[in-house]
């Protein structure tokens, strides 16, 4: 996953608003800090996308999102 994709996905399951607060100000439960700052210190995006996942329990559907074809999501 690349920071691009790990964003989008953001934006994709929460949108554009509440997902950038969710990184901003949820501390992730399994990295002890919020996404952005794992991501501005080096953590892989998809370790980071994986924790908030957990911790916003997720489906499976939303959580593999950033797999998906974004022209495919626009088209259904």
């Amino acid at each position: 996953m690349k920071h691009s994709e790990f964003w989008n996905a953001l934006d994709e399951v929460f949108g554009s608003a509440y997902g950038r607060s969710l990184a901003q100000d949820l501390v992730l439960s399994a990295l002890g800090t919020t996404a952005s700052e794992a991501l501005d210190k080096g953590q892989s995006p998809r370790d980071v996308w994986h924790a908030l996942a957990d911790d916003m329990e997720l489906s499976d559907a939303q959580r593999w999102v950033f797999r998906e074809d974004r022209k495919e999501r626009r088209s259904v």
